[in-house]
């Protein structure tokens, strides 16, 4: 089922040649600032990861990874859903020290994703994951981390403007913070997603933190694996783009778990046969460092900065005729 949904009237700020020009300039832009913002170091990362090792993230718990065998080896590989373990490791056997990090480009292949504006099997984001002190594991500092990368994407915005004066892409540079649960309980007539609408509209650029537990209503405001995020330091940043009239989520970011809370949500989330995974029995006797980390989608952040409303006028991926069908009517070139 298309569930693409093409505004009236759209016409892209920038044609093709300048859009790829464009999109090249965020991506190098953008990684240098946050670099400066976080204190972060480019590294190379794998695209796929032995299984038997628990560092692959299995996301909401129900999608495919992209398995292959490999005769070398006689065993199997998984290509990457996300980098959020396998980052924490390279932490730890890089010898990263408290206040520094690392970044590095993540691409992976979701296929049971349902495709629309926003989403492709295709994925692209900066991976980044931080060592940080047992005292930096609160709210105040994931707030200002969040706060700090929003700045970095606002700077990018502003020296894309000079290279493109077209350009009308208007952001709100201070975040406004909240929980899940106060989302609810302002919204409890809506779905999560129309909860993240309504307040996006309002106040531009949102965070919503403790993402993963159930809230009052029995329900989790979102999806999250048990083994990476603290639940109760964690969130999502979301920006309202107008073109498309609605919220846009650019990064899940969080504090990661430490023995405790990983103990705790693995439990919760009826996991705990992972325990006995090379990477989990690490976390649990406490040899991995202390850290916060997220990813930040560059489809999506080309997508916001440029003001386009689908995700293929950005990134080259695959889609069904009827959307080709629908883009190429409405004018909206895909890549």
């Amino acid at each position: 089922m298309n569930k693409t949904v093409l505004p009236a009237g759209y016409t892209p700020c920038l044609g093709l040649y300048d859009t790829q020009k464009a999109i090249g300039l965020i991506k190098q832009i953008f990684e240098v600032k946050l670099c400066a913002a976080l204190h972060l170091k480019r590294v190379t990362a794998p695209l796929f990861v032995d299984p038997a090792t628990g560092l692959n993230d299995d996301l909401n718990g129900v999608e495919r990874p992209v398995s292959f065998d490999v005769p070398a080896l006689t065993a199997n590989a998984q290509v990457v859903h996300s980098l959020a373990k396998w980052k924490r490791l390279a932490l730890h056997q890089y010898g990263f020290h408290v206040g520094n990090g690392l970044v590095t480009d993540m691409n992976a292949i979701r296929r049971d994703e349902e495709m629309d504006n926003l989403h492709s099997i295709y994925v692209d984001q900066w991976d980044w994951e931080k060592v940080i002190a047992k005292e930096d594991r609160t709210l105040d500092f994931l707030q200002h981390t969040v706060q700090n990368i929003v700045y970095a994407i606002s700077a990018t915005l502003d020296e894309l403007k000079w290279q493109f004066p077209d350009l009308t892409t208007r952001l709100c540079r201070e975040v406004t913070f909240v929980t899940s649960q106060q989302l609810e309980d302002l919204y409890p007539d809506l779905t999560a997603k129309e909860r993240e609408n309504a307040f996006a509209k309002e106040h531009r650029t949102i965070f919503i933190m403790q993402i993963g537990g159930k809230l009052k209503s029995g329900q989790p405001h979102d999806g999250r694996a048990p083994d990476y995020d603290d639940w109760s330091l964690n969130g999502d940043l979301l920006f309202w783009h107008e073109p498309l009239g609605q919220a846009i989520e650019i990064s899940s970011m969080g504090i990661r778990v430490d023995p405790e809370s990983l103990d705790r949500q693995l439990t919760e989330a009826g996991c705990d046969e992972r325990r006995a995974l090379p990477f989990h029995k690490m976390l649990l006797e406490g040899q991995l460092p202390l850290t916060i980390g997220g990813g930040i989608g560059q489809s999506r952040l080309c997508m916001l900065l440029l003001d386009k409303v689908h995700v293929g006028e950005v990134q080259v991926s695959l889609w069904d005729q009827e959307t080709r069908q629908a883009c190429q009517a409405a004018g909206v070139p895909l890549l």
